[in-house]
């Protein structure tokens, strides 16, 4: 009873400043201020208001809070305990694909195989040139140790 008092003291005074505001040539913004006032009056009308006032005096409702949050650890707590049994990634997947039989096997080479064809197998030292140029370059680098 108290609340929806109180909610429709709320919506009076909204639309009471909802007023003064248009009086002002403000009329987005009265309209604005007389939408959001509506909103206490209308949760009252609708139920919601009381149904929340039964519920938050309501140890029923608490304890059916409690179980909830019960079921929510005990689902996480099996969610972690399969996580860790399963072993890495590649076992879970290995696990899953011998339940199954009528799946299809992965190829064994995903990736293309690259013949060594004209590329040498390992670069040749860079030859050492007559000029230094860059000399102060590499002096700096070795500096600052890069």
């Amino acid at each position: 009873m108290i609340a929806e008092t109180v909610c429709s003291a709320v919506s009076a005074a909204g639309l009471g400043i909802a007023v003064v505001t248009a009086y002002r040539k403000r009329f987005l913004t009265a309209t604005r201020i007389a939408a959001y006032s509506l909103v206490p009056i209308g949760l009252v009308m609708t139920g919601v208001v009381e149904w929340l006032a039964d519920t938050a005096f309501s140890p029923t409702a608490w304890a059916g809070f409690g179980v909830l949050g019960a079921a929510w650890v005990l689902f996480m707590t099996t969610r972690v305990v399969e996580r860790r049994r399963g072993g890495t990634r590649k076992e879970r997947r290995a696990a899953r694909a011998a339940d199954r039989p009528d799946a299809v096997a992965a190829p064994a080479a995903s990736a293309p195989s690259l013949g060594q064809g004209s590329r040498p197998a390992s670069r040749p030292a860079a030859a050492p040139r007559g000029d230094d140029d860059f000399s102060d370059i590499e002096a700096i680098l070795k500096k600052h140790g890069i």
